[in-house]
């Protein structure tokens, strides 16, 4: 009976397209809202989120072929351009998006809205997507490691430059904290990755919900400390509706942008996907913990709300489109079918 429910909420949420890792960063956000962690145990707490944030980017090292993710740049051009919209085009929004601070977004969720724009692309998802639509996946794999390779000096670069805010913002002790938990498990893992590259690949799944469930105690930390700091006094339904419409415009000019730019330079359809989902997506397993490493844990839970709505967001929008493009091709295919009999 359990599992027939299981499975019945599994197919809803299929049908619905939500994510249900969506759904569990929001359960663990409720927890976090009515049992945040108070006295000694956020000293536990936050030992526990370093030592979490430094296995994941352990994890990723481990993982991630940086000669792969070199070697793929062959295709300049295209990275070039899916490159410029993670980290040239977001950015530039979300200085335009600026100019909403404070009639449509509080100064908390613009700062927010910022940090997304700064972040790598994601790499599963822009693989997944690409694979979906028949695009171009080699460049899709090489694409989005090495946006988070560069996500891991870029990021916080950006966030220094253009996000110097009382909310937070990149300092002597946040460069210190990014070379401690980001830099050198990362460095660790790539050293490492002769000796455990092959465990890791084939412990994928269950390394996978080790990554899951590393981010899931971050983002606890993160909304546990914005809970007793207050932060939910300061969002209104009103704001959380303003910020989803601003995620949804800035998603889909991102989209409209890079899909313009990939016709217009004339590149095939298969690499026109890779670079439209390569370049729209932000990195959520990258993000959270970037985000308590650089910003106050008073307000990290606040910094780190529209990172997850634009998340879900770009799941649903991205899964209809690569759909639309997956079918497009299987018209052309038909067509050039009838045309060779």
């Amino acid at each position: 009976m359990v599992k027939h429910r299981s499975s019945a909420i599994a197919i809803a949420l299929a049908k619905l397209r939500i994510d249900p890792y969506v759904l569990a960063l929001l359960a663990t956000v409720a927890i976090a809202s009515l049992l945040p962690a108070r006295g000694s145990w956020v000293v536990v707490l936050n030992h526990a989120t370093t030592i979490a944030i430094g296995f994941l980017f352990f994890l990723y090292g481990a993982r991630l072929s940086a000669k792969e993710a070199l070697d793929g740049m062959r295709q300049w051009r295209l990275h070039a351009v899916a490159l410029s919209s993670t980290y040239i085009l977001f950015p530039a929004l979300g200085l335009a998006a600026r100019l909403l601070v404070p009639t449509v977004l509080t100064p908390e969720l613009y700062a927010g809205v910022m940090f997304l724009c700064c972040l790598p692309s994601t790499v599963q998802s822009s693989i997944a997507f690409t694979s979906i639509a028949r695009g171009n996946v080699a460049a899709a794999i090489c694409g989005a490691s090495f946006s988070n390779l560069l996500g891991i000096a870029l990021t916080p670069a950006l966030v220094a430059v253009l996000l110097v805010t009382k909310y937070g913002g990149v300092s002597l002790g946040s460069i210190r904290d990014i070379m401690l938990q980001l830099m050198v498990p990362f460095v660790a893992g790539q050293l490492m990755r002769r000796w455990i590259g092959g465990l890791v690949t084939r412990n994928k799944k269950v390394l996978g919900l080790v990554d899951r469930g590393s981010i899931l105690l971050v983002a606890y930390s993160a909304f546990s400390a914005g809970v007793v700091a207050g932060i939910w006094g300061r969002l209104t339904p009103l704001s959380l509706l303003a910020l989803a419409g601003v995620n949804i415009v800035l998603l889909a000019v991102v989209l409209g942008t890079t899909t313009w730019i990939a016709r217009n330079l004339g590149f095939r359809r298969e690499d026109e996907i890779t670079i439209v989902f390569c370049g729209s997506k932000k990195s959520l397993a990258s993000g959270i913990p970037m985000a308590t490493v650089l910003f106050s844990a008073q307000t990290v839970g606040l910094i780190v709300l529209p990172l997850m709505l634009f998340h879900q967001i770009q799941l649903m929008t991205c899964a209809w489109l690569a759909r639309r493009y997956a079918n497009r091709a299987k018209k052309l295919q038909a067509v050039a079918a009838d045309a060779g009999q």
